[in-house]
């Protein structure tokens, strides 16, 4: 469900900012902060009143951001963001109702998973890029690595997130297994509400520098 061009272009970023916008006039500077640090890629999450209208904003005044969305539960949902422009959404678990609305309106989407039958469970419903969520607190790579061994030949992809930081994150970019990795370390809530673009670009340049370090590229451009 997601087509070669979002993936390509996740890929290139090789890390997804996970935002939590509780203001809806943060969201384009934010954009642009992550913009100025290399991160083009960005999933706002369901989780505050304004995340809806941020969406939008970042589509209209950002384009150059990939924008999309976390925390999809319903498909009421799914309906509500594909309106805003949303690029690709993502969810905690697997839910078939949200995986077929997501197919049925078009919006590239990656379920989570955690256990061996959430991935078969998300590889019958078409899914072939999946979120490996919470990532450290069930076992990290280790544990994804023998989960996913059974399906080595389905070509499956996974975005970690939940744990994830500047500290490892280079360990899970060098599987092969990732098409990138995700997490709010880049732009944490604090930062977001003292308005520290600055200092949220610069977490964007460590986080683009290691995912250089290890694939060659940065994602700037991208």
């Amino acid at each position: 469900m997601f087509d070669d061009r979002i993936a390509g272009r996740i890929e290139r970023c090789g890390v997804v900012a996970v935002l939590t916008v509780e203001r809806v006039e943060d969201a384009a500077p934010l954009a642009r902060a992550l913009l100025a640090g290399g991160v083009d890629a960005m999933e706002l999450t369901l989780r505050t009143p304004a995340a809806a209208e941020a969406l939008r904003v970042v589509v209209a005044k950002v384009p150059e951001m990939l924008a999309g969305v976390g925390t999809i539960l319903t498909p009421e949902q799914v309906a509500e963001v594909r309106e805003a422009g949303a690029a690709f959404g993502v969810a905690p678990g697997t839910n078939p109702r949200v995986v077929e609305a997501a197919r049925a309106a078009g919006l590239a989407f990656a379920p989570g998973v955690a256990t061996p039958s959430d991935i078969e469970r998300a590889v019958e419903l078409g899914c072939r890029t999946l979120k490996f969520f919470p990532a450290e607190r069930i076992g990290g790579l280790p544990y994804l690595k023998s989960m996913a061994a059974p399906y080595a030949h389905l070509g499956l992809r996974f975005m970690p997130l939940g744990g994830i930081n500047s500290g490892n994150m280079q360990e899970y970019l060098r599987d092969p297994l990732m098409l990138a990795v995700g997490g709010s370390w880049i732009a944490p809530r604090g930062k977001i509400l003292e308005r520290d673009w600055q200092g949220i670009t610069e977490t964007a340049r460590e986080a683009t520098g290691l995912v250089e370090k290890v694939r060659g590229t940065s994602g700037e451009g991208a």
